[in-house]
């Protein structure tokens, strides 16, 4: 047999070398026309003119926009740049996002709903029996109120506060803080409201569910949900705290000290926390976060592993029975003030969450939709104007759907 001529095995060589370099890409979905899934190619591409616009006014520096129905990515484009500062770079498809309060039913939610099929709880037990210092409302009168249940957190009317002041806590307990030095401080936080009487969306009562999360399986909240979610189902750019190989991939976000935020958590208290932190944390893809929503649409399996059971994913996306004030499912939004980013054609099933640093998802169950809108809005300086923006795609995206 002849030897391969040099160029031969060159050529071979340097396909294997563009292969393995493929691998370390999020996988992408096959395109397929919004025609084949009943939508309309040009009302969809209205997209482009109001994305441009919103560009050209300087209210985010660009934008990644992924669309699904009936299981097929129909729209997946990247506009703008990723960055402003230090110098121009251009936004492209497969950049990592600091999903900050998507965080909350992506990785935590999920989290606590799994180990509820496994029998470690209960969403009606008692947050003191697994934070005994949580201290509980009390009226003007000192009568103390009702103890605060898991379901409280997951659906923001645990009478926790919104938030609370990271540069004290700073001082307090130096940094990083131990999620145990900051779970202490949030259970003796004065309450808003006994519970279940008002919702205050917080994200104090998500780092409480994360501290539940370690103290049951002895796990942070980036183990479990790695372990448990992202590999299960493949999202191989889906993580907290991003090794440095994927730095050049992350978004930056606001710019602090005089540097922008790269692979490093823009909210404060997840900041403080080290990165971990069950309100925020999370980075992920476009391509990753479909794949998870394909998972919820699927009732709880993607690729033939199952995350949840599909009375589990019912019960996380509907208004939970006994606070429909809220307009909150367990970690999802469904009607609260904060729903505004699924529009005004999606129906009254559909489900998703936003990110303070500019992110959204929704998913509607009714018309076998996924809307992705990721954007870094408060790149350079926390000055970007993104929720308008989240409501007029979700309606471009739903006046594209010509036939249910």
């Amino acid at each position: 047999m002849k030897s391969l001529p040099k160029i031969a095995i060159c050529s071979v060589l340097s396909i294997l070398v563009f292969l393995n370099g493929c691998q370390t890409k999020p996988r992408l979905e096959p395109s397929e026309t919004p025609e084949s899934v009943g939508m309309s190619s040009a009302r969809l591409d209205r997209v482009d003119k109001v994305i441009r616009e919103a560009i050209d006014r300087k209210d985010f520096p660009g934008a990644v926009i992924l669309v699904v129905r009936k299981e097929k990515t129909v729209w997946r484009k990247a506009f703008g740049h990723s960055q402003w500062v230090p110098e121009l770079a251009p936004m492209d498809i497969s950049k990592i996002f600091d999903m900050a309060s998507i965080t909350k039913p992506v990785a935590t939610a999920t989290s606590i709903m799994m180990l509820v099929e496994q029998g470690r709880f209960r969403l009606w037990d008692k947050v003191v029996d697994f934070v005994p210092e949580f201290v509980a409302y009390t009226d003007e009168d000192g009568k103390p109120g009702a103890d605060a249940r898991l379901w409280h957190l997951l659906t923001h009317t645990s009478g926790l506060p919104p938030y609370t002041n990271a540069e004290d806590l700073k001082d307090k307990y130096g940094y990083p803080v131990t999620l145990e030095s900051m779970i202490d401080h949030i259970a003796h936080l004065q309450k808003l409201n006994s519970p279940g009487e008002e919702f205050h969306y917080s994200c104090l009562g998500f780092i409480t569910l994360s501290y539940i999360v370690k103290k049951v399986t002895g796990m942070t909240i980036a183990e479990f949900a790695r372990e448990n979610i992202f590999e299960p189902l493949g999202m191989n750019h889906t993580f907290y705290t991003p090794a440095e190989e994927f730095l050049p991939l992350c978004v930056p976000t606001q710019v602090t000290d005089g540097k922008p935020l790269i692979g490093v958590v823009h909210d404060p208290l997840a900041r403080l926390l080290g990165g971990i932190s069950g309100n925020a944390g999370l980075f992920s893809t476009a391509d990753d976060l479909a794949i998870f929503a394909k998972m919820m649409l699927n009732h709880g399996s993607y690729n033939g592993k199952r995350i949840l059971s599909p009375l589990a994913v019912d019960r996380m996306t509907e208004i939970y029975r006994i606070t429909d004030f809220a307009g909150r499912g367990l970690g999802w939004d469904l009607g609260s003030d904060y729903s505004t980013n699924q529009g005004d054609l999606f129906g009254p099933n559909a489900f998703g969450h936003t990110g303070y640093t500019g992110t959204s998802l929704i998913i509607d169950p009714d018309t076998e939709t996924i809307v992705i809108f990721l954007t870094n809005s408060v790149h350079p300086e926390d000055k970007g104007d993104i929720v308008s923006m989240r409501s007029r795609v979700a309606n471009v995206v739903g006046g594209s759907i010509l036939k249910k």
